[in-house]
């Protein structure tokens, strides 16, 4: 397989038939199936017996796209209305200024003792326990850090299903094993968190609210239902993924404290713009202490130039929350309700991004794309829940989701007409 003998989609042997080729034990060839496995190397496809994967696991699923059509509109990439982001002109000045009177250098502080003030006081307004704050390059080198600091190839970590296609991407490419677990509006659902935890899942990934693609974000009565489940399981390491904490009004409900290892994620991508590549994160001593200590063997810092501007941005509170979410919500709710008068089943409890079930992703797909639409493949973001597509509602004006709810109940249901509320 190394030398390229074995192509993309190649079928492996049944482990029976791979044994007595090879005049060894079942088990043997039992055991080095699913060390490919883990290591991103091959997929097991149900009937279909085990496969070399398509693409190797440090492709990005991004790679699963779609080009909108000459005169067409993309909704596929997920990015955020820019005319809802600050300026960072003053933010970045003010972090200029305080360069030029005192430049930061080696040996110095890697977190900005302002924003870690500002952090600590946006956690503890939301109810996430206390504890040492970190910033990292994004929400993604956080996570790749808090798993680096307790896992190790080989171990199983929950993930929603519909989620995060780079989470989805990542956790291979550290030779980590995916388990997928269900979601719906209010999040990752109990049993299934509870049966990825007793099957030996070491950690769990949780999304508190803005989930991507799906919109669902964990209320009070999903969140006491899955610190139930947490209870049970202390060792557990959790990870809380708050992305969506600057464009979104519903309130947090945390699920820190109840296992030995957590950390809570903010990253100001999505509310602030993607090219200010900082997160910030919170949790146990030993995680931050860990996350820290292999950061500082690796890029050091995250530029405190960076970290002044943000906590410029934030002391300044240079984004609200509420308007965002309502900016954002008015244009979501729209094309839901617009959806929902022609049949079509969607979700968008929050965020900027709605998902619609289909019964067949590439037809779907071609279907919006002839109609002069982009929309992100649903295979970016699954692993075994049904085919469906991601609307990145963005970047629309109210008078374009007629047309878009119509092109996509074709697509949705192609032998049908459109039908009107």
């Amino acid at each position: 397989m190394g030398s390229g003998a074995l192509p993309p989609g190649h079928a492996l042997p049944p482990l029976r038939e791979a044994a007595a080729a090879l005049g060894v034990n079942a088990n043997t060839v039992a055991a080095a199936y699913r060390t490919l496995r883990e290591r991103g190397v091959v997929e097991t496809a149900g009937r279909r017996g085990t496969r070399v994967r398509a693409r190797p696991a440090s492709t990005p699923r991004e790679a699963i796209s779609v080009e909108a059509p000459p005169g067409g509109r993309d909704i596929a990439q997920g990015n955020p209305d820019v005319a809802l982001l600050p300026a960072l002109d003053q933010a970045l000045a003010a972090a200029a200024a305080r360069h030029a009177a005192r430049p930061t250098l080696y040996g110095e502080a890697a977190v900005s003792p302002e924003l870690v003030s500002l952090a600590r006081a946006g956690f503890a307004a939301d109810g996430v326990p206390g504890g040492p704050v970190a910033v990292t390059s994004g929400s993604l080198d956080a996570t790749e850090r808090v798993l680096a600091a307790h896992l190790r190839p080989g171990d199983a970590v929950a993930v929603e299903d519909p989620g995060w296609g780079s989470l989805l991407d990542l956790l291979p490419a550290l030779g980590l094993r995916t388990v997928p677990v269900d979601v719906d509006d209010d999040g990752p659902v109990p049993d299934a968190v509870a049966r990825a935890l007793e099957s030996g899942a070491r950690a769990l990934v949780v999304t508190a609210r803005v989930q991507n693609p799906t919109g669902a974000a964990v209320g009070a009565e999903r969140a006491a239902a899955l610190r139930a489940v947490l209870a049970a399981h202390p060792a557990t390491l959790l990870i809380e993924d708050d992305h969506g904490f600057a464009i979104t009004d519903l309130p947090l409900h945390p699920l820190a404290g109840l296992t030995s290892r957590w950390v809570v994620v903010r990253s100001v991508a999505k509310g602030y713009g993607p090219d200010l590549r900082l997160a910030v994160l919170t949790g146990d001593s030993l995680t931050l202490d860990r996350v820290q200590g292999r950061q500082r063997l690796g890029p050091g810092w995250v530029s405190r130039l960076l970290q002044d501007a943000v906590a410029h941005l934030w002391r300044e509170r240079a984004v609200d929350p509420v308007a965002v979410a309502r900016a954002y919500g008015v244009r979501r709710t729209a094309l839901l309700k617009e959806l929902a008068a022609r049949g079509v089943r969607a979700h968008g409890r929050s965020g900027m991004n709605v998902w619609v079930p289909v019964p067949e992703e590439s037809a779907a797909v071609a279907a919006l794309l002839r109609a002069g639409w982009a929309v992100a493949p649903g295979a970016r973001f699954r692993v075994a829940t049904p085919p469906a597509v991601r609307l990145t509602v963005s970047g629309l004006d109210l008078a374009e989701l007629p047309a878009l709810a119509d092109a996509v109940t074709a697509a949705v249901r192609p032998s049908q007409p459109p039908r009107y509320g």
